[in-house]
């Protein structure tokens, strides 16, 4: 009876183990970090999962002219075309990953030509048996190598390069929330600046009409040259305004322009401040949906599965590792006789079991430093998590308390032109001096500039928690 020959043992062996092995696992899957969350936002009575993030941009951002800069934006603008560009790259690779399991495959074709010296031990073998000078070696050979994923080391760099994929793709879309609201605010600033070069214009024919009533006055030898020159001096601080506020003007148009990707100019624009209103219907939903929203929150979040995939591969780095190799092909010495089959056919087949030993500490240290990660990881999606919530929490306490306060300014500048209105009767009938008439002109210019601010304020409070709750990518 023949005895097997080793090899023939040794490849089934392999093979047997690895299957017996093929389902260890020595680390643990991924699951969300426990975080505590608030039951719903402060300050907020009663609150369910109906939330403005769901709303699509368009649909919170009726008006046409805004609607064309943002989508403008998505379309041109370079940052988040880099953005784009990298999902592209985390696409590829993940591609590239779905493959780690299947075998290599190499064609080698290789001829050699040796001509060893005649005293050398080489020599003298070529001289005796081949009864030549010189050695030929011609290949022609398919290999294989495969590694088996006994202990889910494979696996665990797939899911770390999907993971990757992911976090760049939720990263993508907090460039886009974030994107759509800086235009928003900077369209609602624009036309914050609109409004109060109007005023500042309005009250510098105001005080045009006041400096031509004080020289008529003065004509008439009932104010002195005093009262011309402070009226005067009114004029030139309300007329400072314009080149100020006309500056601000080109400058915001400027960023907006760049922000779509496009030249610095003009941004036509047919509408008011006074055209948008910033209405009470704000759902916010519940704490919690900001973990599944807010694109930058789901970042961290895949940048933990990332931290934890990569600590599997670490810990399966120290166990060690079955590959198999075969390979096969035609070989001869005479390239006459290359093509001789089968007497030029060879074969061979091996299966290796390594772990390293004495790596200096690299294993160990890997896996310690794959272990702070991990946590570092865990740390960072916590602390995104907070953030996102008190981001929903300022923007809330601003909507209300600038509500409150456009009440306020609204009502001070109608109480404030009334008193325009009055000091000028009564500095015409010389019962009030130009001071009275110079300060009511003053206080209602500041009042009306406030509220037009106060009022872009709040506009600008809606969209900043309609970004913290994750709206903007749909």
């Amino acid at each position: 009876m023949m005895k097997p020959k080793l090899n023939q043992l040794y490849i089934p062996l392999f093979l047997l183990t690895s299957v017996l092995l093929a389902s260890c696992k020595v680390s643990k899957d991924y699951q969300r970090p426990e975080v505590a969350l608030p039951t719903q936002y402060r300050n907020v009575t009663f609150a369910d999962t109906a939330t403005i993030a769901d709303m699509e941009w368009r649909k919170f951002f009726p008006d046409t002219t805004l609607q064309g800069l943002i989508q403008r934006g998505l379309s041109y603008n370079y940052d988040l075309q880099l953005a784009l560009k990298r999902i592209d790259v985390a696409e590829q690779q993940v591609k590239q990953a779905k493959f780690l399991q299947i075998p290599s495959l190499d064609l080698q074709i290789t001829g050699t030509y040796n001509r060893p010296s005649s005293n050398s031990l080489n020599g003298l073998s070529a001289s005796n048996f081949l009864k030549s000078k010189h050695i030929e070696n011609y290949l022609g050979a398919v290999n294989l190598s495969w590694e088996a994923d006994i202990w889910g080391k494979i696996r665990r760099q797939q899911q770390a390069t999907l993971g990757q994929y992911l976090q760049t793709y939720e990263a993508t879309k907090a460039v886009q929330t974030k994107l759509v609201a800086d235009i928003a605010k900077g369209f609602f600033n624009l036309l914050m600046l609109d409004k109060q070069l109007a005023i500042a214009k309005s009250n510098l024919e105001l005080s045009d009409n006041t400096l031509r009533l004080t020289r008529l006055l003065k004509d008439a030898g009932e104010v002195t040259s005093l009262s011309i020159q402070q009226s005067e001096a009114q004029r030139e601080s309300i007329a400072l305004l314009l080149p100020q506020l006309e500056q601000d003007i080109a400058i915001q148009e400027n960023a907006l322009q760049i922000l779509t990707g496009q030249m610095p100019n003009s941004i036509a624009r047919n509408v008011q401040l006074s055209d948008f209103n910033a209405s009470d219907s704000l759902a916010t939903g519940v704490p919690a949906a900001v973990l599944s929203r807010r694109p930058d929150v789901r970042a961290a979040e895949m940048s933990v599965l990332v931290a934890n995939a990569e600590l599997g591969v670490s810990q399966a780095s120290m166990y060690p590792s079955l590959i198999i190799t075969a390979g096969g092909g035609i070989e001869s010495f005479k390239s006459s006789n290359w093509f001789n089959i089968p007497g030029s056919l060879f074969g061979l087949a091996a299966g290796t079991i390594a772990r390293p030993i004495l790596a200096r500490r690299q294993l160990k240290t890997n896996l310690e430093v794959a272990k702070i990660q991990r946590e570092q990881s865990v740390i960072e999606f916590r602390q995104s998590v907070l953030n996102a919530v008190g981001e929903v929490s300022n923007s809330l306490v601003q909507t209300q308390k600038l509500k409150e306060q456009e009440a306020i300014a609204n009502n001070q500048v109608t109480i404030l032109q009334a008193a325009i209105a009055n000091a000028q009767l009564l500095y015409k009938s010389d019962m009030a001096n130009y001071l009275e008439v110079i300060t009511a002109q003053g206080n209602a210019l500041q009042a009306e500039l406030n509220l037009a601010f106060i009022r872009s304020q709040s506009l600008i409070a809606r969209v900043d928690l309609y970004r913290s709750l994750g709206g903007g990518w749909k």
